[in-house]
């Protein structure tokens, strides 16, 4: 009995702990593919969920024309879904293959009266809203073998990458998109079923978009005429490395944790151009972030009390990215969540609250103006639900 209740642990509690805690993640950080799956006991596992993210912040001061006042423009973080499906298939008794998506990055913004006066002033767009997404198709398989008391394994995949982006502001309206690039990720993992242990190193490569099907609608109040144009854009999204680590402690009782570096410091700026660049009219742009390296430490605590229902709680710290030319500061999160076997299946519900620390972005290191941000709170909750056949 004591075994069972472990293994519940490990397969009922981790799916929900890593969801529960992306309530802010560094960067533009959002889902994981669900490569765990292939952890799961069963010929054929499928499992399903979606996280909804509210994050809540806004600027404390904004400089306006070299003045600076106290702002009172509403959350300009906006509030999003990151969606998650992975299934697998055992194919034979050392190999298992499984199918993922869900959305690894984006950003969703809108900006008041004062950030977009703010930013006209200072030279810029006096961008209204701007946001991007990705969507990440994954093919990932595990080959394993008898290597003392576990399992040594061996895992790796390719996924499709599309890429979204648009800006509304007052000069006109810019559309990028990039409908697929590719990547890849490797990693190993040895694991004691008996002891509910498992220790797992996953890489997974960067990503380089070239989005050549965009346009730009310029205003007519500032190009009159000019109408719409074909617009080019280019980026790249980071690759990143993530060392997790988990064993049961007691029967029932499990513990976790991960180590997770994200190379942000790739990500200098996106550039983009509006048809073929005119000197004195219009030349190619840069939204500037100058990111540092990301880091993201969690470790948690999960409890099976029988056979159907069992819980975990988590702290996460993700370190800020930003070096003055945004606010994406250190966060600080606290997720729990529970596991109630439903039908054939497992439902799980989680949530999460983070505290976001204050920050700054300045002109003199690159921003479009200056601005501060107090200590904000963002909030999540997710489910999903994992079938055994």
């Amino acid at each position: 009995m004591a075994l069972e209740l472990k293994k519940t642990a490990i397969l009922c509690l981790l799916g929900v702990s890593a969801l529960a805690t992306s309530a802010h993640a560094g960067g533009w950080n959002r889902g994981e593919a669900d490569t765990d799956i292939l952890f799961e006991e069963g010929e054929y596992v499928a499992r399903s969920g979606a996280t909804l993210v509210s994050p809540r912040r806004d600027y404390e001061t904004i400089g306006v024309g070299g003045v600076t006042v106290n702002g009172t423009d509403d959350d300009f973080s906006q509030n999003y879904w990151i969606p998650s499906i992975a299934a697998k298939i055992k194919l034979a008794d050392n190999l298992a293959c499984a199918l993922t998506y869900t959305q690894p990055f984006g950003a969703d913004a809108d900006y008041g009266p004062q950030a977009q006066l703010a930013s006209l002033l200072a030279g810029g767009s006096g961008a209204s809203h701007k946001d991007f997404i990705t969507n990440e198709y994954g093919a990932t398989c595990d080959v394993n073998m008898q290597a003392g008391k576990g399992r040594f394994h061996v895992l790796g995949g390719v996924f499709l990458q599309d890429f979204e982006y648009t800006a509304n502001a007052y000069v006109g309206d810019l559309h990028l998109q990039d409908h697929e690039a590719f990547g890849y990720r490797v990693g190993v993992a040895y694991d004691i079923p008996e002891y509910a242990l498992r220790a797992q190193l996953m890489y997974r490569s960067k990503v380089e978009h070239n989005a050549d099907d965009g346009e730009f609608d310029w205003n007519p109040a500032v190009r009159p005429g000019w109408g719409l144009q074909d617009a080019f854009g280019s980026g790249t999204l980071p690759q990143s490395l993530k060392l997790s680590l988990q064993s049961g402690v007691a029967p029932g009782w499990l513990v976790y944790g991960s180590v997770k570096w994200t190379d942000w410091s790739v990500m200098k700026s996106l550039d983009y151009s509006l048809g073929t660049p005119v000197p004195g009219l219009y030349s190619p742009q840069q939204d500037i972030y100058n990111w540092q390296d990301g880091w993201t430490i969690q470790a948690g605590v999960g409890h099976a009390f029988n056979e159907k229902f069992s819980s975990t709680i988590n702290l996460t710290w993700d370190k800020g990215v930003a070096t003055g030319a945004d606010i994406y500061s250190d966060t600080w999160t606290v997720g729990a969540g529970v596991s109630i076997k439903a039908g054939p299946g497992d439902v799980r519900f989680g949530g999460a609250v983070s505290y976001l620390t204050k920050g700054s972005q300045s002109i003199a290191k690159d921003a479009t103006y200056d601005a501060t941000a107090s200590a904000d709170w963002a909030y999540a909750i997710t489910a999903n639900y994992k079938i055994v056949f």
